[in-house]
């Protein structure tokens, strides 16, 4: 589930393993773009706003850098 705005995407919610759903987070842009790929939007988000973004993106804990698979992208963007 990604959340979205009339300014585009402001959240990227995943399931995890467990069933869990996840908040992606990055903590650098090189990260980024080796597992989500060098087209993938994204935005700078302060701790503080993470109760705000719980608020319209449901998620249980916040998944930082994970590893995703080369297939789940395209165009150089996350799918």
């Amino acid at each position: 589930m990604r959340g979205e705005t009339s300014e585009g995407p402001i959240a990227d919610v995943r399931e995890l393993p467990d069933g869990r759903p996840a908040l992606v987070a990055y903590t650098a842009l090189d990260r980024l773009a080796e597992q989500c790929g060098e087209n993938q939007p994204w935005m700078l988000v302060a701790i503080e706003s993470l109760a705000e973004i719980k608020e319209q993106n449901k998620f249980d804990t916040v998944a930082f850098d994970p590893k995703f698979e080369a297939h789940l992208r395209e165009n150089g963007r996350l799918l």
